[in-house]
């Protein structure tokens, strides 16, 4: 096409390939910058656990679990559906399916064969991918700025998307280092903090030891909100799925008061009562411990865990209760070196309705760059694509109004 544009895309992680198809399906000549020698790192990471791509649950729902960024991000649901990311993988020769939780994932399981098939559609495109290319920032002229093999390259581009990621899984290529290139052109960033992480808890020598052993069918409160899933225990504290949904709230409240107190069920789908009318009955010979492991099939590490406050209490109305609601002091959250996701980034009032920067007209950003934050569930990736599409669509529009032909 006559107004084809130059564009940069910066960062090859899923927002970054979902700008540069967008952009190169309207016909602009598009190069995705990375510093990484091979693309979307991180998302091949995450397909070794089945790459949960979106969630079937209804629209109002769904976006309530972004919380107070909920509003913000109502565009880039507007502007890309689950619905249309669905369909997206359909088109790149990728199944889908929705699991018995509602969560969406590819019929191979596997992140690897839909990168194949989208890096064949961006090349068949024209997309570009310069890897070792670490962005430095702006030039006094407004071009962008690389380092690669030690050397200064300057790029001009008609238009910039940013999707650098977030701080999380640093060694992937999401280092945050680009917070301090856009602190200096006056954009508004809110500090990075551990999301989708495990806890620290600091446990005995007796719990510490059975590190790496599952807790199935657990249920974890935090601040009246209770979770049920799966966790395990670390060296250092417990992590999996109902921890990091409750992660937000631990991380407020041990800011708040140096530490955050949750309680851990384990054995939600037995009642109180049931439990307190078994551990009453006679167990003649038995020990406590092999009475609990047989009568309510508590794990040995579940039984360290409930020695961890102190003795196990003796009375069956006492360790009932115990089993119920077993109090655990977190001291805080993981670091963001092994954290699925991060919150904080560019403020959204740093933007405006199409993801543009107020402080660098013509650069857009997209996915994790920006400060919101999400369980895992579908809703990581589904913002992620969203973004990056409201964010492709927006510099388009912005090229059509603001670029003069050359």
């Amino acid at each position: 096409m006559n107004d084809a544009r130059n564009v940069a895309v910066i960062g090859a992680g899923p927002a970054g390939l979902m700008a540069a198809e967008v952009l190169a399906s309207a016909g602009h000549a598009v190069t995705i910058y990375d510093r990484m020698p091979s693309p979307a790192r991180k998302f091949l990471m995450a397909g070794r656990g089945g790459l949960n791509l979106t969630h079937s649950e209804e629209a109002t729902r769904f976006l309530g679990r972004y919380g107070a960024r909920a509003a913000s991000l109502k565009p880039a649901f507007d502007a890309w559906p689950p619905q249309a990311l669905i369909a997206w993988a359909s088109g790149l020769g990728i199944e889908t399916f929705t699991g018995s939780s509602g969560r969406v994932f590819p019929r191979t399981m596997k992140a690897s064969p839909l990168l194949r098939a989208w890096l064949k559609r961006l090349d068949g495109l024209g997309v570009r991918l310069a890897l070792r290319h670490d962005w430095r920032g702006f030039d006094e002229a407004g071009a962008l700025v690389f380092d690669h093999a030690g050397e200064a390259i300057t790029i001009a581009a008609d238009a910039t998307v940013l999707a650098l990621g977030g701080a999380s899984w640093p060694r992937l290529g999401s280092n945050g280092a680009w917070t301090g290139i856009l602190a200096r052109e006056g954009v508004d960033i809110a500090p990075f903090e551990a999301a989708n992480c495990g806890v620290i808890i600091p446990w005995s020598l007796h719990v510490a030891k059975f590190a790496g052993e599952p807790l199935k069918r657990i249920a974890l409160t935090i601040e009246g909100q209770t979770i049920r899933g799966e966790a395990v225990i670390t060296a250092i504290g417990l992590e999996g799925g109902a921890v990091y949904a409750g992660a937000s709230l631990i991380r407020e409240r041990a800011r708040q008061d140096g530490s955050a107190l949750l309680t851990l069920d384990l054995r939600p789908d037995i009642a109180l009562g049931e439990i307190a009318a078994r551990l009453a009955r006679p167990r003649g010979k038995a020990t406590v411990s092999n009475f609990l492991r047989k009568g309510l099939a508590l794990t040995p590490a579940c039984l360290a865990l409930l020695r961890e406050p102190g003795p196990m209490p003796s009375a069956a109305g006492e360790l009932a209760a115990r089993i119920k609601a077993l109090p655990l002091r977190v001291a805080g959250c993981a670091g963001l070196e092994r954290a699925i996701s991060s919150a904080g980034g560019v403020r959204f009032e740093a933007v405006d309705g199409h993801l543009m920067l107020r402080a660098r007209p013509g650069v857009f950003v997209a996915g994790e760059m920006l400060d919101w934050e999400a369980s895992t569930g579908g809703y990581l990736l589904q913002a992620t694509f969203a973004t990056a599409v409201l964010a492709a669509k927006g510099a388009a529009e912005w090229l059509v109004q603001n670029v003069v032909p050359a």
